[in-house]
């Protein structure tokens, strides 16, 4: 054998070692990252998909909570880690929110691989069960004969219900105005006792309280109706045409990550969300499960990101 041959046959073998090495993965633990609290939304969820996906790779998947601004201190801390597939990010909405109300140590949209779309969450247009009106349509008519008298509450500044309200404002040309809590609870309770005209909350939080007649149910956020509130239209239905804005649960890797790697990770993902327990407990969690390819979670994240800035911008959106 010549000295180019062996050194081509050198070269081959070279450059399969590190397939090889991905072709096992995974060999030891996966740390998925979930930027919020312990006991969350995105927290409950991440650990029974998390569950699922650990048979699905055979390794165990440890939760590692790092709340902190609005979800950046653990999304900084996937962004910096090795690509090496044993750091996941679990992140939810504020992932596409933060980089038009943030300054952000990282690139959003270059330092992440999208790895597929959990699921949805959608809201509810909630009033008090005394209120005068009892459509979008009648709320709206108020609010344009009342300006200034009509409110809405969120629980907190750039989250999901106070984006939702503000796309309201944007699409019906109405100037509800914003009242933030530190949390949806106290938000809820406060619509309750008709301190606050309105409320975008949460499947999971919200519906019980329309079940029982405490809360009315006017319209949800997403865009077709939700299970348990068959007989409520969605705000496309009743003269918001095109409205849809969700929460929603995804996975990311690092940059950087072997596309091998990335493509199991979001079969994992898939088939976790797909097997049938799985499923109705993201149900009772108010969810709307979905499981996506990267491909389609790349897109996703690229159009909802777009999608807020235009929305922030438009309303001078601004968080403290």
């Amino acid at each position: 054998m010549t000295k180019r041959r062996i050194l081509k046959s050198i070269a081959a073998l070279a450059a399969c070692v590190p397939l090889l090495g991905w072709a096992a993965w995974p060999e030891k633990p996966i740390r998925m990252v979930v930027p919020y609290a312990a006991g969350g939304g995105a927290d409950n969820t991440a650990r029974v998909v998390a569950q699922q996906m650990s048979i699905a790779l055979g390794q165990q998947i440890v939760i590692d909570n790092r709340p902190g601004a609005g979800g950046v201190i653990g999304e900084d801390n996937v962004a910096k880690a090795p690509a090496d597939g044993y750091t996941v990010l679990y992140d939810a909405s504020a992932f596409s929110v933060n980089p038009s109300l943030r300054k952000l140590p990282f690139d959003a949209a270059k330092d992440f691989i999208p790895v597929s779309l959990v699921a949805t969450a959608p809201q509810i247009l909630v009033v008090p069960a005394t209120a005068p009106y009892k459509t979008v349509a009648q709320f709206l008519d108020f609010a344009r004969k009342n300006p200034g008298k009509l409110s809405f509450a969120s629980a907190g500044g750039g989250t999901g219900s106070h984006l939702a309200g503000e796309a309201l404002n944007e699409q019906a040309k109405v100037s509800l105005m914003h009242v933030p809590y530190k949390g949806g609870a106290p938000a809820l309770t406060d619509v309750m006792g008709e301190q606050v005209s309105a409320y975008f909350g949460n499947v999971a939080s919200t519906l019980g309280y329309v079940q029982s007649g405490k809360l009315r149910a006017l319209a949800v956020s997403s865009a077709k109706r939700v299970p348990g509130l068959a007989d409520t239209p969605t705000l496309a239905e009743s003269g918001l045409p095109g409205y849809n804005v969700v929460e929603w649960n995804g996975v990311f890797l690092p940059k950087g990550t072997p596309p091998d790697v990335v493509q199991r990770l979001g079969k994992a993902v898939q088939a976790a969300v797909n097997e049938p327990q799985v499923k109705q407990k993201l149900l009772q969690l108010g969810l709307e499960p979905a499981g996506t390819t990267p491909e389609a979670f790349a897109k996703f994240v690229q159009n909802e990101t777009a999608r807020v800035g235009a929305l922030v911008k438009a309303r001078n959106i601004r968080v403290d």
